[in-house]
């Protein structure tokens, strides 16, 4: 009589997240870059969705990077920011997006190369975007 065939650890992990209806790509799911510096993208991330979720203008511009950050057609960022937020925040499926996007920051895959950043949200943080720039010595949301 044969031994019973034992499942290679890869193998059964990849059965377990088929069983869990998860992507195949979840396995490889991980972070790129070092620690500090996923650490200061997640943070950035968080500061931006939190300040939307205070109605913090503000705060929500000094996140974004320094060409978003610029006055247009005479209102600062932080006006036209106040004006967006208020209009996001009445909506409850922005809501839930934003609120969905703050408990997923700290578990989100982060991929740094050299001074750009990117994070993988279920919304994305600005538009289409969840990328991030190095400037002015910290990690700056961009378009």
């Amino acid at each position: 009589m044969r031994a019973p065939l034992r499942t290679a650890p890869p193998l059964a992990a990849a059965l377990a997240v088929a069983a869990l209806g998860l992507p195949g790509d979840a396995l490889a799911a991980h972070s790129v870059g070092t620690p500090e510096q996923i650490s200061w993208v997640r943070s950035a991330a968080q500061r931006f969705v939190a300040a939307e979720l205070s109605r913090d203008s503000a705060a929500a511009c000094a996140i974004l990077n320094p060409p978003l950050r610029t006055t247009v057609d005479g209102r600062s960022c932080a006006e036209r920011w106040q004006k967006r937020l208020a209009a996001m925040l009445r909506s409850p499926r922005m809501r839930a997006a934003l609120q969905a996007d703050a408990r997923a920051i700290a578990h989100a895959v982060v991929i740094v190369h050299g001074n750009q950043a990117r994070i993988e949200l279920p919304h994305p943080l600005l538009g289409h975007s969840d990328r991030f720039n190095w400037t002015e010595n910290c990690w700056m949301l961009e378009r």
